[in-house]
């Protein structure tokens, strides 16, 4: 899948009309040099040194704390470990990792409702698809794409190139702004635009490797949904949440991702959801097609 997704994102890159073949390249450069960890990593943290003891909870934590401080510092003036991981396989999340231009995919979210090996193509692309793209995108969103190849701050752009980017990117601001989620309350699309950029280009990135995986052949209808159907109700059920007044509104104003039933919406900027589901002018998830959000 990680393959088919590399394979997606680089033909995507290629196909874009507005895009210099001088920026094309870096950006393909960046992706072909992308390390990817999947489950867990290769080399593990030793932790010889740090003291736990079973009858002293507050005493773990502090020199926990104090050997994860130490741990860092010895880091310093000693090149990036690109193959370090920064989550645990327990955790269920992924993650992108500018500075190693790489990615984080633990054990624990290789699994329902994200992954699952007894399922076809549209559900597991839709799901961990979608969030494979969307890590791959994070390395070419508002922040990431300041980032080179080498995982160093480096201007990769000609200007009319970052000229359109930007401009892109603003029309996806503008886009979550309407958001409003609570009464009152609207999604801040410039404080989430860096997950959402990661979001349609990642669900984009999905649907062409899904297709890619299918060999130019379809998959049967199931439970009268056809595979691209199936494919975009992976991906909603994905974000599927519960969650209180309260911990919405704290989320809408102080986190950099936008409520999950807001990021589902982003099938509207995705044409072959208009397809899938015959999605027609005037129904809630429809977005004209001249309003639809393509930066990769």
């Amino acid at each position: 899948m990680v393959n088919n997704l590399r394979a997606a994102f680089e033909h995507r890159i290629d196909a874009l009309s507005w895009m210099a073949p001088a920026t094309k390249e870096q950006a393909k450069a960046k992706l072909k040099t992308l390390r990817v960890g999947v489950g867990y990593p290769d080399k593990w943290r030793d932790y010889a040194g740090l003291v736990i003891r079973r009858d002293d909870p507050l005493g773990n934590a502090w020199r926990a704390g104090e050997w994860e401080y130490h741990y860092q510092l010895a880091k310093l003036s000693k090149p990036v470990d690109r193959d370090e991981w920064w989550m645990t396989p327990q955790t269920v999340n992924a993650l992108n990792l500018p500075l190693q231009n790489g990615l984080n995919f633990p054990a624990a979210i290789l699994e329902a409702p994200f992954f699952d090996p007894k399922a076809d193509a549209a559900a597991n692309y839709g799901a961990i698809g979608a969030t494979i793209g969307h890590e791959i995108s994070h390395s070419f969103d508002n922040a990431g794409a300041e980032f080179n190849s080498e995982g160093k701050l480096a201007n990769w752009w000609t200007p009319e190139d970052a000229a359109h980017f930007k401009a892109a990117s603003q029309q996806l601001v503008e886009e979550f702004n309407k958001y409003e989620p609570l009464p009152g309350l609207h999604v801040n699309g410039e404080q989430t635009l860096g997950e959402n950029i990661a979001d349609v280009a990642g669900l984009s990135a999905a649907y062409d490797a899904y297709k890619l995986s299918l060999h130019r052949n379809e998959l049967p209808v199931v439970d009268e949904l056809t595979g691209d159907q199936r494919f975009f109700l992976a991906f909603a059920q994905s974000w599927r949440q519960k969650i209180r007044d309260a911990a919405l509104r704290s989320q809408i104003v102080t986190n950099e991702h936008a409520p999950d039933r807001e990021r589902a919406q982003t099938v509207r900027n995705i044409d072959a959801w208009y397809d899938a589901f015959g999605v027609k002018l005037g129904e809630k998830l429809y977005l004209e097609s001249n309003a639809r959000v393509r930066i990769w």
